[in-house]
């Protein structure tokens, strides 16, 4: 059966995220900071579709594994507009589901990858990304508003939390 899991980075204060986030400054513009054990795998830049990282151990097998093990995503609708500007096609590989109140057709990739935009909640979300899924697991991909509701509502199987030497 599917595990819902997510696998995130945060700052030592607990921070997903900075300040005056925008399609034009993902992340508040703290990515790096946050994010630089991941940015260093050559596992994460093969994820998106890029050429990068020096190191494949440990971290690189963990981010292989959690890519292998997940059926489908959910994210919430500031890290899909963050995201959509920048993401190579077909990143997902499969479908996602971004929980928004605005009504819009799916976004059909070339590939595997679909986005559906989700207006009735978490629950509907999760029903949904369970059938997508196919027995895979279900990984909540972001940002830290989307995890909280999943959290709150006692939904989350597993967690990964990456702590960046930051403030």
């Amino acid at each position: 059966m599917s595990k819902i899991i997510f696998d995130s980075g945060i700052s030592l204060d607990g921070f997903f995220a900075g300040d005056n986030r925008s399609p034009a400054n993902p992340m508040g513009g703290v990515s790096g900071k946050i994010h630089q054990w991941m940015f260093k795998q050559k596992a994460f830049w093969k994820h998106i579709k890029m050429e990068g990282g020096d190191e494949s151990g440990e971290d690189s097998k963990l981010i292989d594994d959690v890519f292998a093990r997940t059926g489908s995503y959910i994210m919430g609708k500031r890290m899909f507009e963050e995201g959509e500007v920048v993401w190579a096609e077909d990143l997902y590989e499969a479908d996602v589901y971004v929980l928004t109140h605005e009504k819009r057709e799916p976004w059909v990739q070339k590939g595997k990858t679909t986005f559906y935009f989700i207006n009735d909640g978490i629950h509907s979300a999760l029903e949904k990304a369970r059938q997508s899924a196919k027995g895979k697991d279900i990984r909540i991909q972001g940002g830290a508003d989307t995890i909280q509701q999943f959290l709150n509502a006692g939904l989350i199987d597993e967690f990964f939390i990456h702590m960046a030497p930051v403030f």
